[in-house]
């Protein structure tokens, strides 16, 4: 029988040991390296909802705003885009506004809250992220005080007009090309990033201009002082529509800078419009913006009617190029007060959008399940298999 020798076994057993070892490192390793993959991963997943000014009913009472985040938490939506921004007013007791002369009223909600700070608040503590949505950009409304205390500041046609008419009404167009215009959208926006706990701030389509605008007397000896010529008759000519959108560009490019200077981490989002009809049409040249690294992300408002034309341009170029760069979304629109959604082609969008790789914001958030063609059960259920796993941005 051989003979038991003990410091041979403690030799085999520190093997063992060591092995074993090693191995549950390595294990741990990898766990991490997969866990933080899926962790970044997911905060880049741009689940959000956009809280117009038909839901500010809702969220202009503190348990309702509750109970609506609570929801949307628990759906694993990840981000809000509240309205701050909008018909010439802005949607609380701004410094900048009252100088301005602007807005005869304060907003409140119906506990006498600022009830932007209150959805902030709210949303922070189910770890949602917010970006107040600077909606009407350079636009504002015939109407407004904006309009009738400044009408320097507005931009016209060739023939001298300046409404235009659009899904928000009968509109005039602020000068993007006026440093007095310039310098007020610059305060505004300043002033929103000063006083709120916000994670990002978003622009839209309507920081822009309807290229048929910029023929205003300040625009064009502009134009005459950089190129020695007259504005073109042509609108839409080349040479014309490139000087207004880079104009509105390095416009951009100052407001990104003086907003990171105050808070260096802040998303500056962006929904346009298409990349065609957003340059061509509306003088926006998001692309340039993103090359130029004045947007952290985008949102492209793809509100089609039908699932194939939904389809095509989501497999544009410029959507790719957009997912190589920052977040990337599409815009879903869920219906409106006269123009109802199905649920069923919502889905379908969803799934589109997923299986490219894109993240999903809702247009908006009264039509995910208020006002709809279904019950709300079925609605609710339906957007619980949309995001089923939580991914959090902050």
């Amino acid at each position: 029988m051989a003979s038991f020798s003990f410091p041979n076994l403690w030799q085999k057993l520190k093997k063992t040991l060591w092995l074993a070892f090693i191995f549950g490192l390595l294990s741990c390793l990898l766990i991490g390296f997969l866990t933080s993959a899926i962790a970044n991963a997911n905060s880049t997943q741009i689940r959000g909802v956009w809280l117009t000014s038909n839901d500010q009913v809702r969220f202009s009472d503190q348990g309702r705003t509750q109970a609506a985040i609570d929801q949307l938490a628990q759906l694993n939506f990840n981000t809000l885009y509240p309205v701050i921004w909008n018909s010439g007013y802005i949607m609380y007791e701004s410094a900048v506004a009252q100088r301005e002369g602007i807005q005869p009223f304060v907003p409140r909600g119906d506990q006498g809250q600022d009830f932007i700070g209150d959805i902030i608040a709210k949303a922070h503590q189910r770890r949602l992220m917010v970006m107040p949505w600077f909606e009407f950009g350079f636009m504002t409304p015939t109407y407004s005080e904006l309009a009738a205390n400044h009408p320097s500041w507005l931009t016209q046609r060739q023939d001298g007009t300046r409404t235009f008419n659009n899904a928000a009404g009968e509109v005039v167009w602020l000068n993007p090309f006026r440093p007095e215009v310039q310098n007020f959208i610059t305060d505004l926006v300043l002033e929103i990033v000063n006083r709120y706990d916000l994670d990002g701030i978003q622009f839209d389509d309507h920081t822009a201009l309807p290229n048929e605008f910029g023929y205003d007397p300040y625009t064009v000896a502009l134009y005459q002082e950089e190129t020695g010529e007259m504005p073109p008759s042509d609108p839409k000519e080349p040479a014309w529509v490139r000087w207004r959108a880079d104009k509105i560009t390095a416009f951009m490019a100052q407001l990104t800078q003086k907003i990171k200077a105050v808070k260096p981490n802040l998303i500056i989002s962006l929904s346009p419009a298409t990349y065609n009809l957003a340059y061509n049409t509306y003088l926006q040249d998001w692309l340039g913006w993103i090359r130029e690294g004045i947007v952290d992300e985008v949102i492209v408002q793809l509100y089609r009617s039908s699932l194939s034309s939904f389809v095509e341009p989501i497999n544009r170029a410029e959507i790719e190029e957009a997912q190589g760069q920052i977040p990337t979304a599409v815009g879903i629109l869920t219906g409106l007060k006269t123009k109802p959604v199905s649920i069923s082609l919502i889905a379908d969008k969803v799934r589109v959008a997923q299986s490219e790789g894109v993240g999903i914001s809702f247009f908006y958030y009264k039509t995910l399940w208020d006002v709809a063609p279904e019950d709300k059960s079925n609605r609710i259920q339906a957007f619980r298999q949309f995001f089923p796993r939580p991914a959090f941005r902050r």
